[in-house]
């Protein structure tokens, strides 16, 4: 098995296990309930918009795991993978808004920071995680606007 292969398979199966709660906490009527902002995208969006950045991060994450120096970048992609996958319970299977949001800030954070660490080992590799800083930013926005639309 190619070197760049191995290194890819931890990556790919962190995402993979990430993206999975999307399909154990589904939205269902709880989330079609909820009043939601004007700039909600459509349901549909969603899945491409993740199975793209997964696809990214993954091979972001490999580029940088064989670079020297990528212990920062490497812990930065392990907590935003594990916040990811911790935001979609919270938010759609405890149907906790205000604390998903605080998950999410948590992300964006590790996101942004893994994003400036993997650009200044792997240009490439920051180019791929621009996307995601982008799209969790967006969701950041809606994950406020529906807190704020649906007080508990």
């Amino acid at each position: 098995m190619p070197q760049s292969l191995i290194l890819f398979l931890p990556f790919l199966l962190a995402v993979v296990a990430a993206g999975s709660t999307g399909t154990i906490f589904k939205p269902g009527p709880w989330y079609a309930a909820l009043t939601k902002p004007g700039f909600t995208p459509p349901d549909w969006l969603f899945p491409v918009a993740w199975t793209a950045i997964y696809a990214f991060i993954a091979v972001a994450g490999a580029r940088v795991a064989a670079l020297p120096g990528a212990g920062a970048a490497l812990a930065l992609w392990s907590a935003q993978i594990a916040l990811n996958t911790l935001w979609t319970p919270v938010f759609f299977g405890a149907h906790r808004i205000g604390l998903a949001l605080i998950v999410l800030s948590a992300l964006w954070l590790a996101v942004v920071a893994a994003t400036v660490l993997h650009w200044r080992l792997d240009r490439a590799s920051g180019l791929l995680f621009l996307p995601y800083a982008l799209w969790v930013s967006y969701a950041w926005a809606l994950n406020l606007a529906i807190w704020r639309m649906n007080p508990a």
